[in-house]
């Protein structure tokens, strides 16, 4: 599956040059224009890496890392044509992981991007077909979950679920994201499918069901799988 990159940046050119260049280094881009469009898809999307413009017509990019960083741990690169030192000391300080003040090479920035993917322990091609978790394994290719070495009886559903939680451990993942991902463009809202479905994996691989300690909700927002 193709890593999302979200671009959020008001200047149309440059979001059709990072769309072009990502696409065609085998990204899944989705651009935007303003910041709280901006936030609203991140959570949809839950991308591996954003890439901020600071002047955005809606609001600074700064404030938009505040806002994204409550909730969400993807790397965060600064595209921006503010070039001073206060300006880039800022936006670390504030959340950033990377700066690159334009204009720049396309190159520069996909070998940034990269790296930055690299450092979150997400990297392209990643063929890894096991998923380890304590007591708890999936392996992907013979799509078999064990737990204390015994196998789970997962329905397709549930080992598809279990399977993207454990790819994102650590992570909150939407509603949204979770439904669009599982049962497709069209289910975004149906929250009683996925309520449901979370039950009966906690029911299978939590020691207390009612006091789940791997997958632990996160309340308005979505589910975390803690490894």
């Amino acid at each position: 599956m193709k890593e999302t990159i979200l671009i959020i940046d008001d200047d149309s050119a440059i979001r059709k040059l990072l769309e072009v260049a990502l696409d065609a280094a085998g990204y899944h881009p989705v651009t935007i224009a303003t910041g709280k469009e901006g936030l609203n898809r991140a959570a949809i999307e839950a991308p591996a890496l954003v890439l901020l413009d600071l002047g955005l017509p809606d609001m600074d990019g700064k404030e938009f890392l505040s806002q994204f960083r409550e909730w969400s741990q993807s790397p965060v690169i600064v595209l921006s044509a503010r070039s001073g030192e206060a300006e880039k000391i800022a936006a670390l300080e504030g959340g950033c992981d990377d700066y690159l003040t334009k204009p720049f090479g396309t190159g520069e920035l996909l070998a940034r991007i990269k790296a930055s993917l690299r450092r979150r322990g997400i990297s392209m091609g990643d063929n890894t077909s096991g998923l380890i978790s304590g007591n708890l394994s999936l392996d992907i290719a013979s799509h078999t979950v064990m737990l204390n070495n015994e196998e789970l009886k997962l329905t397709p559903k549930e080992f598809d679920l279990l399977k993207i939680l454990m790819q994102n451990s650590g992570k909150v993942l939407t509603h949204a994201w979770l439904l669009k991902e599982i049962w497709g463009i069209g289910y975004q809202n149906e929250t009683h499918y996925l309520r449901v479905f979370i039950n009966q994996l906690r029911q299978k691989i939590e020691t207390d069901s009612t006091r789940p300690k791997r997958i632990v909700t996160e309340t308005g927002i979505g589910y975390r799988f803690v490894g």
